[in-house]
């Protein structure tokens, strides 16, 4: 309908500086914004009006359910799942002292009593397979001890700390000496002169 770009105030402003002048702008602009101000206050208070009118005559509850009615029949999914959990929310909502409340409590406590249970059975596994662990660790070790001398230079023996002390760092190995490289001559450069 009426739209300004900001193309159209710029020439607006342009004009009203040529036609105005500079010295008379400002209070041009201050009377405008008055202006301004005053039709927006005019208008915030019909639309008050208007919503007060409609309060007193029971157009609000009427068009509520108006919305509500067209609300169903362009989405009557979304509607019905809107139903469903009104239904649900009264389901959920129950009094700790009545029968529901009373077996809600025992399914809290058996789940509990259930988590434990499984809790203490993890940690159970957990240790059997340490021991297991362990057990075959100290049997591995002793077959490396019974084996003969020869066998033992070949490989390092892992030695297992004290209960108090922190595993020693093994060193690490050297590997077999190699040969330096040798230094190749550069092809093709001039050996500099010193003067």
């Amino acid at each position: 309908m009426f739209d300004l770009g900001w193309t159209e105030l710029l020439v607006i402003g342009v004009v009203a500086l040529i036609v105005v002048g500079p010295k008379d702008l400002p209070v041009l602009f201050r009377r405008v914004g008055q202006f301004v101000g005053k039709a927006k206050g005019m208008a915030r208070e019909f639309s008050q009006a208007m919503n007060d009118a409609a309060d007193e005559s029971g157009m609000r509850e009427m068009s509520s359910s108006l919305n509500k009615s067209l609300k169903t029949a362009t989405n009557p999914l979304g509607s019905a799942m809107d139903e469903v959990k009104d239904a649900t929310k009264s389901l959920t909502d129950f009094d700790p002292d009545s029968e529901t409340g009373k077996l809600a409590a025992q399914k809290a406590e058996d789940k509990k009593k259930i988590q434990a249970s499984t809790a203490r059975a993890a940690a159970e596994r957990k240790q059997r397979e340490a021991a297991e662990a362990m057990a075959e660790a100290e049997a591995a070790e002793a077959e490396l001890s019974d084996r003969p001398a020869t066998a033992a230079t070949d490989r390092p023996v892992i030695e297992k700390p004290a209960a108090g002390e922190a595993p020693a760092k093994a060193a690490p190995e050297t590997p077999a000496t190699k040969k330096p490289a040798t230094k190749k001559p550069a092809a093709g450069k001039p050996a500099a002169k010193k003067e």
